[in-house]
């Protein structure tokens, strides 16, 4: 196995597993292409070809930004929590913090987020804030966080179980045979 193929398992592991985005974070670019299309309407019976060519420039973000909505994937498995987005080629790519770094994970409440089940959420990350993932409008958001602060009670408990295991024995460092 090449390690392209390899490191491509090592995020893909758990992916089907994963949390999308909501049908919320679908709304402003529909509202946004609803009020430039209106515009382009206005403009078509004065400058038809103006009209016409804003109308489709909004279509093509419209399709790209819910594209790109589609495709993003947040999820975690053993290695830590990852977040897959991008469905162009060069925008393509996961970004994640491992289990080791990870501080804390929380969503923020209110009450269209408690209405519609989309929570916006956050990962932290101990050392710096650049590499935390924080991802708006995440369908089931809140059943996420506990998942992830639920693993990593379990994580922090296998890493305290090894690190008792490599100490040495208090008690036989104190007793020294004498002759």
């Amino acid at each position: 196995m090449d390690e392209g193929t390899e490191h491509r398992q090592y995020f893909d592991e758990g992916i089907e597993h994963g949390y999308r985005l909501s049908w919320t974070s679908y709304v402003l670019p529909v509202v946004i292409t609803l009020v430039f299309w209106s515009i382009s309407i206005a403009l078509y019976h004065v400058q038809p070809w103006v009209g016409i060519g804003i109308f489709v420039f909004f279509l093509l973000l419209l399709v790209v930004a819910f594209l790109s909505r589609r495709v993003v994937r947040l999820y975690a498995n053993d290695h830590g929590i990852w977040v897959r987005s991008g469905f162009l080629p060069w925008t393509r790519g996961v970004s994640g913090v491992q289990w080791r770094d990870v501080e804390d994970a929380v969503y923020f409440t209110g009450f269209l987020a408690w209405a519609f089940n989309s929570y916006r959420i956050r990962v932290g990350h101990r050392f710096t804030k650049s590499s935390e993932i924080v991802l708006n409008s995440v369908a089931n958001g809140r059943r996420f966080v506990e998942d992830v602060n639920r693993r990593m009670i379990e994580y922090q408990r296998e890493q305290a179980v090894m690190r008792r295991s490599l100490q040495p024995d208090a008690a036989s460092l104190t007793s020294k045979e004498t002759p």
